[in-house]
C-alpha cells in the first residue's frame, strides 16, 4: 500500500503543464549478427522479435531493434472510451461546431497506425439534442470527421450507451460510419481489416447492464479465430473508478478476469477493455495480452485526475505475434480534448499502471496457489 500511495502522490504532483513528448514502453530482443557482412564492416544487428509473454517485456523501456523483414511489422492502435456526448458536444457547439477540436492534439499519433480501433459509446444522430447533463447520451454525425482525422478503421459498438436512443439510433450510427468508410464490430458482426496480407479481426461484447453469455462468447470467438490471422476482442465490463478489474454487482456482474481468460482460451490474440473510466492493470495470460481499461479518451469527466488520464495503446505485431507494447499517456483538457503527456508526467502514469499490473499478477498467483493442484 505504501508503494501504491507513493506512486499516486508522484502522479498527482507530476501533472503540471509541460511539453508534449511521448514516452515509449517497449521490448528489445537480443541482437544477433547478420549472416552476411561486408568485409571490414561491422555486421548489422538483426533480431527476430520475440512475442510478448511477461510484464517485464511489456514495461521494459527499450526500443525494438532492426528485424529481418520490416514489412512484417504492423501497428494497431486502440484508445479509451470515445463518448461525444454531454459536455463534449457542448464544447464542440460552443466552438462553432468544430468537430476536429477534440482530436487535434492526438490525431497524428492515432492516424499513423496501420489499424486504429475505438470504442464508440454514444449513438451519432442528426437529431441529437443539446444536453449538458444526464445519462442518456448521443453525439452528432459530424463526429465521424474527427474519427476520420484520427485514422479510425474500426468502431466497436458494444457498450451500455450505444442503445440510448434505441435500435433507430444504432442504425443511424452504423449508416454514418459506413458512409465515412469506418467499419464496425459487435457481438455478431466481425470487422476484418487486411494489412499487407495479414488479417485483423475485431469482435466486441458488452457486460454492463447485462450478463455476458459465456457460451456464446466462446463459440463466436472460436468461429472467428479460424477466419483471421489476429483476433482482437473488445469488452465493456467491470466496476468503475477502480485500478484493478473487478465485478460491479447489479451493474457489471461478471468478473472481467474470468471473461478475459475465457476469451483467450477460445482464441483471442489481444483483449481490449473499456468502461471503468480509469486506466487499469494489464495482464499476460497464456501468452496473450489483456488490457483491462485504457481509461477515458474523449469524454467530459473533468471532476477528477483519474478520469482525465488515459493511455493510447500502440501494439506492434511481427506477423501474427505481438512483439511490442507502448502506452502513450494523455490528459483530457477542456471537457473534450486529450493532450499527450511527456517526461515525469508520463512516467508517473506508467508507473501507476505497472504497479497495478504487478499487484494483479500477485493476486492471481496467490489465488492459483490457494486453489491447489
Amino acid at each position: 500500500m505504501l508503494v501504491a500511495t507513493l506512486v499516486v502522490t508522484a502522479w498527482a504532483c507530476a501533472l503540471r503543464p509541460r511539453g508534449e513528448g511521448i514516452v515509449s514502453v517497449a521490448f528489445l530482443t537480443p541482437a544477433v549478427p547478420s549472416p552476411v557482412a561486408t568485409a571490414g564492416a561491422s555486421p548489422t544487428p538483426i533480431a527476430t522479435p520475440v512475442p510478448i509473454s511477461s510484464l517485464d517485456q511489456v514495461f521494459a523501456p527499450l526500443e525494438l531493434g532492426p528485424v529481418p523483414h520490416p514489412q512484417e511489422l504492423r501497428i494497431l492502435v486502440a484508445t479509451g472510451d470515445v463518448i461525444p456526448a454531454r459536455y463534449v458536444d457542448v464544447t464542440i457547439r460552443r466552438r462553432g461546431d468544430d468537430f476536429l477540436y477534440p482530436v487535434e492534439a492526438v490525431k497524428e499519433v492515432t492516424a499513423a497506425a496501420d489499424v486504429t480501433v475505438v470504442n464508440l459509446e454514444a449513438p451519432l444522430m442528426a437529431s441529437c439534442p443539446y444536453h449538458e447533463s444526464g445519462y442518456v447520451f448521443c453525439g452528432r454525425p459530424g463526429v465521424v470527421a474527427a474519427l476520420q482525422a484520427m485514422g479510425v478503421d474500426v468502431a466497436t459498438l458494444e457498450n451500455n450507451h450505444i442503445g440510448d436512443y434505441g435500435p433507430q439510433g444504432v442504425a443511424e450510427t452504423v449508416a454514418h460510419l459506413q458512409a465515412a468508410g469506418i467499419d464496425w464490430a459487435d457481438r455478431r458482426t466481425m470487422a476484418i481489416k487486411e494489412v499487407r496480407g495479414l488479417t485483423f479481426g475485431f469482435l466486441a461484447f458488452n457486460g454492463v447492464g447485462e450478463y455476458f453469455d459465456r457460451q456464446a462468447i466462446a463459440q463466436r470467438i472460436g468461429e472467428a479465430d479460424g477466419q483471421v490471422d489476429v483476433l482482437v476482442v473488445a469488452f465493456h465490463w467491470g466496476a468503475e473508478y477502480v485500478r484493478l478489474p473487478q465485478a460491479a454487482p447489479g451493474i457489471a456482474p461478471d468478473d472481467p478476469r474470468e471473461i478475459a481468460h475465457l476469451a483467450v482460451e477460445a482464441g483471442a490474440d489481444l483483449v481490449l477493455g473499456n468502461h471503468p473510466h480509469w486506466v487499469q492493470a494489464v495482464e499476460i495470460y497464456k501468452g496473450k495480452l489483456i488490457v483491462y481499461s485504457h481509461g477515458n479518451f474523449i469524454f467530459d469527466q473533468m471532476w477528477s485526475l483519474e478520469t482525465r488520464i488515459g493511455v493510447i495503446g500502440r501494439y506492434t505485431f511481427y506477423g501474427p505475434h505481438l512483439v511490442r507494447v507502448e502506452f502513450l499517456p494523455y490528459i483530457i483538457e477542456d471537457y473534450a480534448r486529450p493532450r499527450l503527456l511527456g517526461g515525469h508526467e508520463a512516467h508517473a502514469v506508467l508507473a501507476e499502471m505497472e504497479a497495478a499490473s504487478r499487484q494483479l499478477a500477485a493476486l492471481g498467483a496467490s489465488s492459483d496457489s490457494s486453489s491447489g493442484p
